[in-house]
């Protein structure tokens, strides 16, 4: 069984025209990675518990965990991030998952 690697990332953006620039850099960076999007920016809903609905939530792919740290501080991420600084605030994690749980 092999260990995923899941980016977990919500974002509160206060300038939508120039967070663009930032999808655009970012959206290079995690396919030279060899990530994949599994959720961008859609509708989310609490169902349980106390947490607060996300103003935009974020969910990609990588090979590994490892893989997820090799794109976050890889310089086409770091220009993404950097782009990103001034117009939105982000929290973002890693999360090690498994491929072919049956």
């Amino acid at each position: 069984m092999s260990v995923r690697g899941y980016l977990i990332a919500e974002a509160s953006v206060r300038d939508p025209a120039a967070y663009e620039t930032y999808k655009a850099l970012a959206q290079a960076a995690i396919a030279q990675y060899g990530g994949r999007y599994l959720v961008r920016g859609g509708d989310s809903e609490v169902l349980e518990g106390g947490w607060a609905k996300p103003p935009r939530l974020v969910i990609v792919e990588f090979e590994s965990p490892e893989q997820a740290r090799r794109f976050y501080a890889s310089p086409e991420y770091q220009a993404a991030r950097t782009a990103r600084l001034a117009v939105a605030d982000m929290n973002m994690l890693v999360v090690a998952g498994v491929d072919n749980l049956l």
